[in-house]
């Protein structure tokens, strides 16, 4: 599948370049938020799938976005990889990490970055609180910045973390100032 078919028909440079996002995003949601399967060590190793999408507002210099991807993801925070497929499966791109590098694979070939900050702001063009993306998903405030309890869930650094459907395996951060971004992680069942 192309990448203009993975974002829904869209062919401008920038909706290409929102798959190196959507593997960063997942990456760094995900790592933090692994629940193991019975009776393994769920060891930073472990795999987990589910599903993701990502939703950006349109501003004044870009259309909005909208991406969607199965994933699976092996490793942590500190190293790992990162798969994203099509619907049918196809392999869209992956992400690899470890201390001191990240690398995007995709069909146009491979991208090499210092870091996942460096990933996420040559596809975005702004940086996303990667810092705090495993705690959140955890369930929890970063401990690195003050947060703000709310009723499902809390606020940091000028996110939203919904934390109403946890149990169900979703989680949601929202980003209100403009562009508004909404990500969402669905994880499959453990087995």
């Amino acid at each position: 599948m192309t990448a203009a078919a993975a974002t829904g028909g869209l062919k401008s440079p920038f909706a290409t370049a929102w798959l190196p996002v959507l593997a960063w995003v997942g990456t760094a949601w995900l790592a933090g938020c692994a629940t193991p399967p019975p009776g393994t060590t769920g060891g930073p190793f472990s795999l987990v799938s589910g599903r993701l999408s990502l939703q950006v507002a349109a501003d004044t210099d870009r259309r909005a976005q909208n991406l969607a991807a199965s994933f699976e993801l092996q490793g942590d925070a500190d190293a790992g990889e990162l798969r994203l497929m099509s619907p049918l499966g196809t392999q869209l791109a992956a992400a690899r990490w470890a201390p001191g590098s990240a690398s995007l694979q995709t069909p146009s070939g491979t991208q090499v970055f210092d870091n996942l900050d460096a990933l996420s702001r040559q596809a975005l063009g702004e940086a996303l609180p990667l810092a705090a993306l495993p705690s959140w998903l955890a369930g929890k405030p970063w401990p690195m910045q003050p947060h703000q309890p709310r009723a499902q869930g809390f606020e940091q650094a000028g996110w939203q973390v919904l934390l109403a459907r946890q149990t169900e395996g979703v989680i949601e951060a929202r980003r209100v100032a403009p562009p508004a971004v909404l990500l969402r992680v669905r994880l499959d069942a453990q087995r």
